[in-house]
């Protein structure tokens, strides 16, 4: 099963591996992580989608709470949060596709960022089936190269 936990913490050396150790040694995929800093620098949130048993998940995240500089740590149930990620996609293009890319990129509110002659880069945000969605229609064009986030997300309400 699929969780997205946010985990609140200091800002210091280490801290993540320690994280990112503790779930995968016991047995959990990380499927996407993302760490940023906080308004107050001394702080970052890392932000993971964590493959595994709901069972054995509880007793991760209260080990991860134990763990020195972890401030909190919230799992988000199913709808509890909004979650997007980022994805940049260079996509080759003859001047005959541009057209059609273009009208792709405008349905699902993506935005081209970089234009040549051969390519188009292309950043789009959204949930986790609005990108496969995206990226079912752009693929046949030739995907050249691809940088994406993983998911980011926060309490609704």
């Amino acid at each position: 099963m699929r969780h997205i936990i946010s985990i609140l913490v200091e800002n210091k050396f280490g801290v993540l591996a320690r994280i990112a150790g503790m779930f995968s040694g016991r047995g959990f995929n990380i499927e996407t992580l993302n760490v940023g800093p906080m308004p107050d620098s001394n702080f970052s949130r890392i932000t993971a989608t964590i493959i595994g048993d709901s069972s054995a998940l509880d007793q991760a995240i209260k080990q991860v709470s134990k763990l020195v500089n972890v401030i909190d740590v919230t799992e988000f149930s199913k709808g509890q949060a909004t979650e997007r990620e980022l994805i940049m996609l260079k996509v080759s293009v003859s001047p005959e596709q541009r057209t059609e890319i273009v009208q792709i990129c405008d349905i699902f509110r993506a935005k081209i960022i970089d234009v040549a002659n051969r390519s188009l880069n292309i950043e789009m945000t959204g949930n986790s089936n609005k990108i496969k969605a995206f990226l079912s229609l752009i693929e046949p064009y030739g995907i050249t190269e691809m940088a994406r986030t993983g998911g980011v997300a926060l309490k609704r309400g």
